[in-house]
């Protein structure tokens, strides 16, 4: 299966399958959050990097370009070549690490890394492997799931309808705080002391899933429709990130 955001992982992850998060992954935390993910689950992980000069980067987006392509506007590439964070080997979200280098190679079927990562992740295991490493959840990191399909579908969509609605605003407010933005009548409004990058919103939508899911457990149930989820996710919010 292939998927481009945790959520949809986080919904699909099993020990029956192998996911492909086919994004650009291009900053740690994001690669951390889906290694998380990995752990919480007992599953096995890896990283499939593409090690390609700037230079190159920088034709191939030129070429699209002139074909009339799909491709990344300048400034938008510009700021991907500057925040990009290269994989680690000795990160433990960045390992196993299969590396590529599709300027000098090509990108074949038949690419070493690609078979090696492939078998990385079919390989049977017994008590005697020792080069597959299966990660193994612990208390801190197993995400306690609803028993209500219905509260979990709710849950999502309402925290990535005021995830989007941040990223948006915070793009009209060149950086700054945000202060009084709706996300619909009724419901609190969002005010941010400061800018929040994507992945460190992604992450705080995360925690406050599993918080949310791990209350349940013990007390009142999870929200079961959109505005009850919004208006809980943007209390949270502003408690962690307000101006106050």
């Amino acid at each position: 299966m292939n998927f481009t955001s945790p959520s949809e992982v986080d919904r699909s992850v099993s020990k029956d399958s192998i996911i492909i998060v086919d994004s650009l992954n291009n900053i740690k935390g994001y690669r951390y959050e889906l290694w998380c993910l990995a752990r919480a689950s007992g599953i096995r992980y890896c990283v499939v990097y593409c090690d390609v000069e700037e230079t190159f980067c920088r034709k191939w987006n030129e070429a699209r370009r002139e074909k009339g392509e799909a491709n990344y506007a300048d400034s938008i590439f510009e700021d991907l070549v500057r925040r990009f964070e290269k994989p680690e080997r000795r990160n433990r979200w960045d390992s196993p690490l299969f590396e590529l280098w599709p300027h000098i190679e090509g990108t074949e079927r038949s690419s070493s890394a690609i078979i090696d990562a492939v078998s990385y992740l079919t390989k049977k295991v017994d008590s005697k492997t020792r080069d597959v490493k299966i990660l193994q959840p612990t208390i801190a990191t197993q995400t306690a799931r609803f028993s209500d399909a219905n509260s979990l579908f709710e849950l999502d969509k309402a925290t990535q309808e005021v995830t989007n609605a941040i990223v948006e605003a915070q793009s009209q407010a060149l950086g700054g705080p945000l202060n009084g933005v709706s996300v619909g009548k009724d419901l609190p409004v969002i005010n941010i002391s400061r800018c929040v990058g994507l992945p460190e919103l992604r992450r705080m939508r995360r925690t406050f899933i599993k918080l949310t899911g791990q209350t349940s457990l013990s007390g009142p149930p999870p929200p079961s429709d959109v505005d009850s989820a919004k208006r809980m996710f943007i209390d949270y919010l502003n408690r962690e990130l307000g101006t106050s």
